[in-house]
């Protein structure tokens, strides 16, 4: 990664997962990382524990990213301490329903769409001043390629973040001449996740077996698709979609 030494980047939903194994990552480029967590103060503080351990720097701060004043106030205090923030891996999962639409109410499916958005638009309006005054800033949304193929039971994940991508989509056409990029990770079925571990072993391995690469992605994987997006070497994709998912679909 060119130019990373001292830019601070946002990971939110960082206690485990994706979003640890981004923050762990990004911070051995060189990244000072904010380790966002919603409960889990001891998670975030082992992530955060083994970023220093590594000779990196990071510091775990606790919001609801739905909460737009909470957002705000996470992000005065990275100021006050680093600066403002330089790249936003918006990562933290929002609570779903898993069941069928005849079965589902609509504060079920309305309500994950409108809290999927809520916290996007929250952190995304929160980094832009930053980004905007400096002429730079990277934006990358985690998704998953649910928003694309339906599966069954998973409506309510998949709407919500095809109406993310879409959101993404606008802000980077938007964003492009500030000299910021925004970019979306959308992930396949993931090892060592929440949504991972809800997989049965009989769809586990129908999955696996739908994978050219023969496994399903590690954190680690989704990882280096984020930390390509955040990084210097990334001056000109903006409103692209990279589909880590070793082959189970190929656009």
């Amino acid at each position: 990664m060119t130019g990373a030494d001292g830019r601070v980047a946002l990971v939110t939903g960082a206690g485990s997962g994706i979003g640890a194994a981004t923050a762990g990552l990004l911070a051995a480029r060189g990244m000072r990382v904010v380790v966002n967590y919603l409960r889990n103060t001891k998670a975030a503080d082992e992530v955060v524990a083994d970023i220093e351990a590594a000779g990196g720097q990071a510091m775990a701060v606790q919001a609801d990213v739905r909460e737009a004043a909470a957002v705000q106030s996470m992000v005065e205090q990275v100021r006050a301490a680093w600066g403002g923030i330089d790249v936003l891996v918006h990562n933290a999962l929002i609570p779903y329903a898993v069941k069928s639409f005849q079965d589902m109410t609509w504060e079920e499916l309305g309500g994950k769409i409108d809290a999927e958005m809520r916290a996007a638009f929250a952190v995304t309006k929160a980094v832009l001043p930053a980004m905007s005054e400096q002429g730079w800033g990277r934006i990358i949304y985690i998704s998953t390629g649910l928003s694309r193929r339906p599966r069954a039971g998973m409506i309510a994940l998949g709407a919500a973040k095809a109406a993310l991508e879409q959101f993404a989509r606008y802000v980077a056409q938007e964003l492009g001449p500030q000299g910021i990029t925004v970019n979306i990770v959308a992930a396949g079925p993931v090892e060592d996740t929440r949504m991972g571990s809800a997989l049965d072993d009989e769809t586990r391995q129908r999955q696996v077996a739908l994978t050219p690469v023969g496994r399903l992605a590690r954190p680690a994987d989704v990882a280096q698709a984020v930390a390509f997006y955040a990084s210097g070497d990334n001056a000109f994709m903006t409103g692209t979609t990279a589909a880590v998912n070793g082959g189970m679909s190929m656009d």
